[in-house]
């Protein structure tokens, strides 16, 4: 288990994932399906097991599993952690929350208002005016305050303000340049979300909708939940994730053991699921409840211990994500599910298509 606050610094030798594909200009989901006239569970399903692809929609996905399975999926609601800002020099900004530490400090990106990218000439000291007539002095560079440069800081707001309350009068959600407009925050929320605290969509469970939570129970498929809250992600930039807030409740950790004991799978949904599953089990793969912050990279160094199927989105190239899949189902595994996920025009990102690694 993981449970204390991080600022390692060893990040930049953090190894590349081996799956490496390219991605078409029109392979961006710009936006909900519903928008598109597809319906939440209507997105595309890629279904990867040992040596066979099979290319399904998602509200298929009752069918792939067996009775007895496991799904776990994470609770945490996304927060509207977009904010305008106005920097010293009189610059507009954005400003992305990514969450608040234990000692009252922010974690913030700054971001070019046009989306292009973060601002990364910030300065210690520096201070931003943001909605409401909060300041916000930045501090030094996080994780790693002996860095040159870096896209998050601390900051500190004046005055203290609680932040979820400060954000939903204030805020937006967080999106970035593939998405041609603003959406709600009902968007940007999965149907089970109860817990808010991620600054951005745990996007893997999105398509997910009540009738098919029924339909999956009704298969036989148990369903639990966990939170992680997740952080800022980075599009630009292949980083490890942050030290991220979790909870594995004590039912939870129960149902994961007994599946495992009886050789049924334990199937997350998203990264973020792994990553609490895996920080709250021991090296004999028992999975104890467990909450506080996790600084687990899942990868070449850390293999998976308890789950053994994976709901997720589609990653961007070079994005520490694909280690994580490498490590559940394999590099090569992965790297043929992405060439068929770009030949057959899989679409990207938090409203895009969807895959089920079954290794």
């Amino acid at each position: 288990m993981t449970s204390g606050l991080s600022t390692a610094t060893g990040r930049a030798s953090t190894p590349r994932p081996r799956t490496r594909f390219t991605l078409a200009q029109d392979s961006d989901a710009t936006g909900p399906p519903e928008r598109r006239g597809v319906a939440r569970d209507g997105v595309r399903l890629l279904v990867v097991r040992p040596g066979r692809l099979d290319h399904l929609l998602f509200h298929d996905l009752p069918g792939q599993l067996d009775p007895g399975a496991l799904v776990v999926v994470n609770t945490s609601a996304t927060v509207p952690a977009a904010l305008n800002a106005r920097r010293q020099d009189g610059r507009r900004a954005v400003v992305h929350v990514s969450t608040r530490l234990p000692g009252g400090a922010w974690v913030v990106e700054l971001r070019r208002p046009d989306g292009a990218g973060p601002e990364l000439d910030t300065t210690t000291g520096e201070r931003l005016r943001l909605p409401g007539g909060l300041t916000l002095r930045l501090g030094a560079l996080y994780p790693d305050p002996t860095a040159e440069t870096g896209r998050l800081r601390l900051a500190e707001p004046a005055p203290t303000v609680p932040l979820l309350d400060y954000l939903a009068q204030h805020g937006r959600p967080i999106g970035y340049r593939h998405l041609t407009g603003r959406y709600p925050l009902a968007d940007h929320q999965t149907v089970y979300a109860t817990q808010p605290g991620s600054a951005e969509m745990a996007s893997a469970g999105r398509p997910f909708t009540p009738t098919l939570l029924v339909r999956l129970m009704a298969a036989g498929v148990t369903v639990a939940p966990i939170v992680l809250h997740a952080g800022v992600s980075s599009p630009e930039l292949g980083e490890p994730p942050l030290p991220e807030r979790f909870d594995v409740p004590s039912g939870t950790a129960r149902l994961v053991n007994s599946a495992r004991a009886a050789g049924r799978r334990v199937v997350a949904v998203g990264t973020t699921v792994v990553r609490a599953l895996e920080s709250a089990a021991g090296v004999d793969a028992t999975v104890r409840a467990a909450s506080g912050w996790t600084d687990l990279v899942i990868g070449p160094d850390r293999p998976v211990r308890v789950v053994n199927g994976l709901v997720t989105g589609l990653h961007a190239p070079e994005a520490s994500h694909l280690l994580l899949l490498e490590a559940v189902a394999g590099p090569d595994t992965v790297a043929a599910a992405y060439d068929a996920a770009v030949q057959h025009h899989y679409l990207w990102h938090e409203f895009g298509d969807s895959t089920l690694f079954l290794p």
